[in-house]
């Protein structure tokens, strides 16, 4: 078996429907689909059971332990040489199995990854989101979409690995958010191969409304901090500017009556926002819609990241004492 392509499901049939009909239109068919249920109240053993005669798809379900151990769980009922994880609100386009081969043939990787992109069919909300995490103005162009000079860090929305050197690292850790940064900063430690494969792309849905968005992105923010506190070399200066954006919006707030040309940079950066995702997506209203989630994406995690940074950094607290109602729960 050449691939093993993993994926962890929190309540997402409808999703993993679309995920799973995706993959039966892969050209390559060398692999095998582990879907595994994390203690859902909504589970998606219906829908798997629809595409057995189409894919060679197993299905497992688990009490709840985070996305992190449920592709662990996953990863030791596999057969393939390869692991490739996927997020279940993912959708794959019919090329990406050969992208991936085509790139492994062509030079081989120990782990990898590929970027995401919007379907023409997402909502004007999920393409507002997609923008502000991949866009260079956000700071989300550094998830990866092009080669860039810093080393490439696969996301698990769309990531690949030996299965052995999955096995030597000993798999996901038990961190709750920011588990799969700690797998890529621990595949470079241990100094195995790793890059990006620009063409191995997903669609990727991410998240449904602004709300649910803006949590995602303040645990983010959270897990940064907690991966400094275990990795103190992997902070960037680029991990602190939606914290600097954050505290600046703040000021901005309070002294705007002094200082009426930092609204006038505000706007401008709105502005750029609103022009560059109106162009790319071809639509005013998802331009608007890319401002408010672009200020979200940035306020967010930076929120998450000056709460982690005092708790953890001022406070001393541990990563469970200092969030367990609601990053750890």
């Amino acid at each position: 078996m050449r691939y093993s392509l993993i994926i962890p499901v929190y309540n997402r049939p409808d999703e993993v429907d679309e995920l799973l009909e995706s993959l039966t239109n892969q050209s390559f068919k060398d692999f095998e689909v582990i879907v595994v249920e994390d203690g859902s109240s909504v589970p998606c053993k219906d829908i798997v059971e629809k595409y057995r005669d189409r894919l060679d798809v197993h299905y497992y379900n688990k009490p709840n332990s985070g996305p992190g151990q449920t592709r662990n769980y996953g990863a030791e009922r596999s057969n393939g040489e390869y692991l490739l994880i996927l997020d279940s609100d993912c959708v794959i386009p019919e090329g990406y199995l050969d992208a991936v081969e085509a790139e492994l043939c062509r030079e081989p990787a120990d782990a990898f990854g590929g970027p995401d992109r919007a379907h023409d069919s997402f909502t004007p909300v999920q393409k507002a989101i997609n923008y502000a995490m991949t866009s260079f103005f956000t700071t989300g162009g550094i998830r990866g979409g092009k080669k860039k000079m810093d080393k490439f860090y696969p996301r698990s929305f769309n990531m690949g690995v030996k299965a052995d050197v999955y096995k030597a690292l000993g798999g996901f850790s038990r961190m709750r958010f920011g588990e799969d940064i700690d797998f890529s900063i621990r595949i470079f430690k241990s100094g195995y191969r790793c890059r990006l494969f620009p063409e191995a792309w997903v669609w990727h849905k991410r998240r449904t409304d602004l709300k649910k968005f803006f949590k995602q992105v303040h645990n983010s923010g959270i897990a940064r901090i907690n991966l400094y506190k275990k990795y103190p070399e992997s902070l960037k200066l680029v991990h602190m500017l939606p914290a600097i954006f954050t505290v600046g919006i703040v000021l901005v707030i309070l002294c705007s009556f002094i200082c009426i040309w930092s609204l006038l940079l505000l706007a401008a950066f709105a502005a750029i926002i609103f022009a560059d995702s109106s162009v790319r997506n071809k639509s005013v209203k998802i331009g608007i819609l890319s401002v408010v989630a672009a200020f979200i994406q940035l306020t967010g995690y930076g929120s998450g990241f000056l709460a982690a940074w005092w708790k953890r950094c001022v406070l001393g607290k541990e990563a469970y004492s200092a969030f367990e109602k609601n990053f750890y729960k």
